[in-house]
């Protein structure tokens, strides 16, 4: 995935006209997006400042955002199929309110969040990035979210946390594909600590000027923009902060394919295909795939010392 901070974003670029006016309503649903007094809540000026320093890489003039219709409709999403068709076909049955998600764990102030308290953590105005997801195929698309850093930071994690695990929603009534045992349910995914505090790292609640539609994670989901896609859990109902390295859902299903780090690395094979190379969607001929999706001067240094063919 490929970001660029707020302020490097024109607004032509991020809302297409046509759905404005769905922007308009998204505000109006979401209530009052004004900052928490809490001064455990990341400010929107520290926020500012923690973008701020960050360089953002910059995007040949043919990046442009994928088309609004090829992001809602081509998506991988098990819990509602495994064709990149069956999630929009089938998720309208999700139903995202009311919606709560708990964070536990080694954590001072553990607590569960409504959705509408999670969208007051940083204001709509810092909340656009454009990020390119890779997956084998990659889109660009425009995200509105937070970083979780400010999530983490509200509930005060204890020294003793070394990573931080998340659990998706599993329920077989809005889910049709929680009966089939593709990866054990619910769907679990986790970060390193200084992973899920870098600030590249997001919480999405929209994208396209837009509320998060079910096929794309609704309400809520998180984006890791140097890792490959299946480490971005959607549909997000529990945080875990925990000592121990925790057990995600491809790494258990398949581990010599899937590893914890799952970091974009065109230097380590897929045992199946090359990830040397990657295909937009819309695109006939394939770009090369950039270490840590370029983003490499912004997280390299959370590896130093790690072999990352073998921490793949």
């Amino acid at each position: 995935m490929l970001i660029r901070r707020p302020a490097d974003l024109a607004p032509s670029e991020i809302t297409p006209q046509e759905i404005y006016h769905q922007r308009r309503n998204f505000i109006r649903h979401a209530g009052s997006l004004a900052l928490l007094g809490s001064a455990t809540l990341t400010s929107g000026s520290a926020l500012a400042a923690a973008l701020n320093g960050i360089a953002p890489n910059k995007i040949p003039i043919e990046d442009k955002p994928t088309p609004r219709k090829d992001v809602i409709s081509y998506n991988n999403y098990y819990e509602f199929g495994v064709e990149k068709e069956d999630p929009a076909h089938y998720a309208g049955t999700l139903k995202t309110r009311p919606w709560t998600v708990v964070v536990e764990g080694l954590c001072n102030k553990p607590r569960s969040f409504s959705i509408e308290e999670l969208l007051k953590l940083a204001p709509l105005e810092e909340r656009l990035y454009r990020m390119r997801c890779v997956e084998g195929w990659s889109m660009v698309i425009p995200w509105e979210g937070f970083p979780l850093s400010a999530l983490l930071r509200a509930v005060q994690p204890q020294g003793s946390a070394k990573y931080v695990a998340f659990s998706t929603l599993a329920d077989s009534k809005m889910m049709p594909g929680i009966k089939y045992p593709i990866l054990q349910w619910p769907y679990t995914e986790g970060l390193r600590m200084d992973e899920a505090m870098h600030p590249l790292a997001i919480l999405a609640v929209g994208l396209y000027g837009e509320e998060l539609l079910p096929q794309n994670g609704a309400p809520i989901r998180l984006v890791v923009p140097w890792k490959y896609g299946f480490k971005s859990a959607k549909s997000i109902v529990r945080i875990r902060l925990q000592e121990a390295m925790p057990a995600t859902a491809w790494a258990v299903a398949n581990p010599k394919e899937y590893g914890f780090y799952s970091n974009v690395n065109p230097e380590v094979d897929h045992p199946r295909w090359s990830q040397a190379t990657e295909r937009r969607i819309g695109e006939f001929s394939k770009r090369k795939t950039l270490m840590f999706n370029g983003y490499a001067d912004q997280v390299a240094s959370l590896y130093t010392g790690m072999d990352l063919k073998k921490n793949f």
